[in-house]
């Protein structure tokens, strides 16, 4: 009599394993589930994302389906790619990234944008001084340093990880020793008034009662000193608003990201403080208010 015949299970190659990650995905609610589970795959295997597709038949190990088990398992508890992979992009250029450090946003580009706009290449007799308190991962200030060499940059952070964090991507992305990187919360570590012609932040400024209803992957893995700006999102900009300008030379500029609803509000503030003028708002990419640059006054008195 003839045995009944065993139905085998086809292999686990590169395109069945990633169909198989991205539907996993889609069925627990993660976004993007499908570039989710090509940058998750790719880097568990040391390859880029195309050669996932240029090797689809390509059969999986035991060993390497084991390792990948676990970064699916944690993509599921909702905690960042960026996290898990340890590097984001940001202005074309790769940023580490850690749980000490807020993951770059793309909207967070058009800081950057705003500050080329108005900081000219340099030259032997206009070498501009160029801070960014609350650095974080170091993308704005790298970006900079890198479109705009020859001005002299600084960055800081209230922490030693951060700038730690900073300081190691300017070295990986070619900037080693162009940005001078130190701790100290806002200006604490700034020792001279007026010494700066450009400051920038992306400072904290979600209203503290709006975090709880975030996403899981910012509530429970982005640094809440980063994304906490208090009751009404307001702190942190109205501190460096009121306090910037001592650090600013006299038709200095400083730049601000801001929430998409803050226009209004943080025109309050910058008018209520009296020593700005030239202010003007920017829009991100979706069309949303994500930013206000403005000039010291020439002539003001500091308080």
């Amino acid at each position: 009599m003839r045995k009944p015949t065993q139905t085998q299970e086809p292999p686990w190659t590169l395109l069945r394993l990633l169909k198989w990650t991205s539907d996993y995905f889609k069925s627990h609610d993660i976004d993007d589930p499908r570039a989710a589970a090509e940058i998750l795959l790719a880097h568990t295997l040391g390859l880029t994302r195309i050669d996932l597709y240029l090797r689809h038949d390509q059969p999986m190990s035991t060993e390497e389906l084991q390792r990948f088990k676990p970064v699916i398992k944690r993509r599921v508890k909702r905690e960042p790619v960026a996290y898990i992979v340890g590097e984001k992009e940001f202005w074309s250029m790769p940023f580490a990234v850690t749980p000490d450090v807020l993951i770059p946003r793309p909207e967070t580009e058009c800081l950057v944008e705003a500050a080329l706009d108005l900081l000219p290449p340099a030259r032997e007799n206009a070498i501009h001084r160029i801070f960014e308190p609350g650095t974080g991962s170091g993308a704005v200030i790298v970006a900079l340093a890198s479109e705009r060499s020859g001005h002299l940059f600084f960055a800081s952070d209230r922490s030693v990880r951060p700038v730690t964090i900073a300081r190691r991507n300017a070295a990986q992305n070619g900037l080693d020793g162009a940005i001078r990187f130190f701790a100290g919360h806002w200006f604490d570590a700034c020792r001279h008034s007026a010494e700066f012609d450009m400051i920038l932040s992306n400072p904290p400024y979600i209203p503290s009662g709006d975090i709880p209803g975030l996403q899981p992957e910012i509530v429970n893995f982005e640094p809440k000193m980063s994304l906490d700006g208090g009751k009404g999102g307001l702190e942190a900009i109205g501190h460096l608003i009121n306090a910037a300008h001592r650090y600013l030379m006299p038709g200095g500029v400083l730049l601000l990201e801001i929430g998409h609803d803050q226009k209004e509000a943080v025109g309050d503030l910058i008018e209520a403080c009296g020593i700005y003028e030239q202010v003007e708002f920017f829009k991100d990419y979706s069309g949303c208010d994500r930013g206000v640059r403005m000039i010291k006054k020439m002539l003001q008195s500091e308080n």
